[in-house]
């Protein structure tokens, strides 16, 4: 194994990243693409930490997280893959999954929220689907946190003992453990159908995250051909007050300056 990255020499890589992740959205906006980026694996494999390091310093207009509740009872009477379809960007836009239309292949194959005809039924379709989305112009990119037994047992009593995390673990966290196996043959089917030369899954090896963002990160900016564009000169222009007199500021409500 690896020796462990210093938290100095995380934060200056990750900061060129990001850099480079800047780069890339003025490309995205100057050109018009449209880019769909799905994270997806275990829970507390590590996916939120990364859309969290590619998006900080990004405009939210531009680079959108979506992070879709479970299902209305309207929605599950909807074709499957229609509500994701709302969120597939427009013209100069990055949207980023967090869990996708792949639920169906894992949490709902395992848990049993949907049937196994309506779970065969996705394998079929999801590969047309995504075949449909590519022909259309938009660019998928696809991200499977692959995380050990041993490292999922230690970030999720990390969550349960430190109160800064406790929300992050829920009831489908015990499930997803006591089904390990499951998960395992669930994913395992999920990629014999939709690990495609059109769109294929690219792994990642989350037991280190610090390493696993960088990596995601950095495949993330070699999958698309962009160019730095170079920026207008600015100069700013000076105050024109004509004659404007502030209101005092003893006339207004400050917040307490308690630190």
């Amino acid at each position: 194994m690896a020796d462990k990255l210093s938290k100095r020499e995380y934060e200056q890589c990750l900061t060129e990243l990001q850099v480079e992740l800047v780069k890339l959205q003025r490309w995205i906006v100057e050109t018009g693409l449209k880019v769909v980026v799905i994270f997806e694996g275990r829970d507390a494999a590590g996916k939120g930490g990364v859309i969290k390091r590619i998006a900080e310093k990004l405009n939210p207009r531009v680079c959108r997280i979506a992070a879709l509740p479970a299902p209305s009872e309207r929605e599950k009477t909807q074709w499957y893959f229609q509500r994701y379809v709302a969120y597939l960007p427009a013209a100069g836009e990055m949207v980023l999954f967090d869990r996708s239309w792949y639920n169906r292949a894992g949490v709902e194959k395992v848990m049993g929220f949907c049937d196994e005809l309506q779970h065969q039924d996705f394998l079929r379709a999801c590969p047309e689907f995504e075949r449909m989305l590519i022909r259309s112009g938009i660019i998928v990119l696809k991200y499977w946190f692959s995380v050990s037994d041993e490292e999922q047992e230690k970030r999720f009593l990390e969550r349960i003992n430190n109160p800064l995390k406790r929300w992050k673990f829920s009831p489908m966290d015990l499930e997803s453990r006591s089904r390990w196996v499951a998960y395992s043959q669930a994913k395992d089917e999920m990629f014999a159908h939709t690990d495609t030369k059109h769109s294929p899954w690219w792994v990642v090896n989350s037991d280190d995250k610090k390493r696993a963002r960088l990596n995601c990160i950095r495949h993330l900016l070699s999958q698309i051909d962009y160019q730095e564009l170079p920026h207008p000169a600015i100069e700013l222009p000076t105050i024109d007050r004509q004659g404007y007199v502030r209101v005092p500021l003893h006339e207004q409500s400050f917040v307490p300056e308690s630190y």
